[in-house]
C-alpha cells in the first residue's frame, strides 16, 4: 500500500445545533494540531457552557490519523463520543475536535435517541465547515558550501521548493519543506552535491 501524503481537515471553527424533546445539543467543531490544543478548546467550551450537563467530544490528530479519543462525559457508554467520532470518520478528517454540549430537557431520550442526537449535532457543525486537503511534508535542514549556492538554488527552483531560515555565509544553511511523495527524488539530487549535508528534522 502506498503512503498517503494528503489528509483532510477543516479550516475554521463551526457550530451546529439539534433539539429533541426539550434537550438541546450544541456542536462545536474546530481544527486542532495537538492534545494541548484539544485541552485548551475543551476548557473554553466548558467555561462558555458551564451550566450544561454534558460536554462530550471526539478528536483525531496527525497526518497519519493515528491519535484519537472519544469521551461520553457521563452519558451512557457509546451514545455520545462514538457517534461524534463517526462523523469525523465519515468525512475522513483529521486534526479536528468536535465537542457536543447537552442541556437536558427533562425527558430521557434512550440509547437510540442519544446516538441520533449527538450524531446529528456533530453533522450539522461539519456541514458548515470548509474541508481542506493538505499535503504531508518532510522538513529538512540543508548545509552546504557557499560555492555550491547556485547548484542548490537550481534544485530549489526546479523542484519548486521555498526555503526558510536561510543563512548564506562561508557555510550556508537553509530549511526546506518537501512533499512526502517527492522526498526520495529531492534527497537524491542534493546528495550529488559534494560536501552538502541534508538532515531530516520532522514531518508535518
Amino acid at each position: 500500500m502506498l503512503f498517503e501524503d494528503t489528509y483532510n481537515t477543516i479550516n475554521s471553527s463551526t457550530e451546529g445545533e439539534f433539539k429533541d424533546r426539550g434537550s438541546k445539543f450544541i456542536a462545536y467543531s474546530t481544527p486542532v494540531k495537538s492534545e494541548t490544543d484539544v485541552k485548551e478548546q475543551l476548557e473554553l467550551i466548558r467555561k462558555r457552557y458551564h451550566d450544561a450537563r454534558h460536554h462530550c467530544y471526539a478528536y483525531r490528530i496527525g497526518s497519519d490519523k493515528s491519535a484519537y479519543r472519544i469521551n461520553d462525559d457521563g452519558e451512557p457508554s457509546g451514545t455520545a463520543g462514538k457517534p461524534i467520532y463517526g462523523q469525523i470518520l465519515s468525512k475522513d478528517l483529521t486534526n479536528i475536535l468536535i465537542i457536543v454540549v447537552r442541556y437536558f430537557g427533562g425527558t430521557k431520550l434512550g440509547v437510540s435517541g442519544l446516538i441520533n442526537a449527538y450524531k446529528t449535532a456533530a453533522r450539522e457543525a461539519l456541514e458548515k465547515a470548509t474541508i481542506l486537503t493538505k499535503t504531508v511534508n518532510d522538513i529538512y535542514e540543508v548545509e552546504f558550501e557557499y560555492d555550491d549556492t547556485n547548484s542548490v538554488m537550481k534544485i530549489l527552483k526546479e523542484e519548486e521548493l521555498k526555503p526558510y531560515e536561510q543563512i548564506y555565509e562561508e557555510k550556508c544553511m537553509l530549511k526546506i519543506k518537501v512533499r512526502k511523495k517527492y522526498t526520495d527524488r529531492v534527497h537524491e539530487r542534493f546528495n550529488k552535491i559534494n560536501n552538502l549535508k541534508i538532515k531530516y528534522l520532522y514531518t508535518k
